[in-house]
């Protein structure tokens, strides 16, 4: 996901300060940058970048969990890690960041962590979802609690898509404009996507192009809204948020989504 610049001014000046006594690590417990992974005995204790990853991190059956960016802070690679925070990684067995959080290695690199940094694709599509998690069970060793924690998901998402679909306006799937970072809700939905855009801001040419494909619903990432999106066609605009809360609980995500997209089908 395309974000904003990166600043990452406190990273370099406290990496002096904390290399003494960051630079140990944990042998006993830490994985090697390249290669086979090496049996693991126990819960790895992994520090992520922000809930999101965070979710996906407890959902692979991880439990021991470090968040740095505040669950209030939208714009994650705008922030500037504290010390607290690279004292955290310091101790981590896994770094978990995302593509467009670029300054994760830095963090890394300046508490001098034998951390293994593990890039997290982030997008709440649910075959996503299952294939990150699985993945990351994986490197955890962790395999048992994401196959539970799976069941209880694929259970969760099936009901509240059939919910979604009984509630669409005289039983026909609502056309949609998404931006892309949301377009999962619309799968959640079982709605027909008829136009995408994002993350850049959206032109005059391309709002007069989703327009003409007279959409019911904009699907608009609450992280990333650029306002209005086409506010004379009619449309009824649904904020989507992909960021999980503190509790590092994903399922409250597709509920709190599905919650508005039945609101603006007309369901109360």
């Amino acid at each position: 996901m395309a974000r904003t610049r990166v600043r990452i001014p406190a990273v370099l000046a406290l990496s002096a300060a904390l290399f003494l006594t960051a630079g140990c690590g944990n042998d006993a417990s830490s994985t090697s940058g390249e290669g086979q992974e090496q049996p693991r005995t126990g819960k790895p204790s992994v520090v992520v970048t922000t809930t999101w990853e965070g979710a996906f991190a407890k959902a692979a059956g991880a439990e021991d969990i470090k968040v740095i960016v505040p669950q209030s802070v939208h714009h994650a690679p705008d922030y500037d890690p504290k010390p607290s925070d690279l004292a955290a990684v310091a101790k981590a067995d896994f770094v978990l960041y995302a593509p467009f959080e670029p300054y994760a290695a830095k963090i890394k690199e300046a508490a001098g962590s034998k951390a293994k940094l593990v890039e997290v694709e982030l997008d709440n599509d649910p075959a996503k979802v299952s294939a990150e998690v699985g993945r990351l069970a994986g490197l955890f060793g962790t395999a048992d609690a994401a196959a539970q924690w799976k069941t209880g998901f694929d259970a969760e998402y099936t009901k509240l898509n059939k919910d979604l679909q009984a509630a669409w306006p005289g039983g026909r799937s609502p056309s949609v404009v998404t931006q892309v970072f949301t377009a999962w809700s619309a799968k959640l939905a079982g709605a027909t996507t008829v136009g995408t855009y994002g993350p850049e801001a959206v032109t005059p040419a391309q709002l007069a192009e989703l327009a003409a494909k007279k959409p019911s619903l904009v699907l608009d990432n609450a992280h990333m809204s650029t306002g209005a999106v086409l506010p004379d066609s009619g449309a009824k605009q649904v904020k989507i948020v992909n960021y999980p809360g503190d509790d590092l609980d994903l399922l409250p995500v597709y509920r709190d989504a599905a919650a508005e997209l039945k609101k603006a089908m007309g369901t109360p």
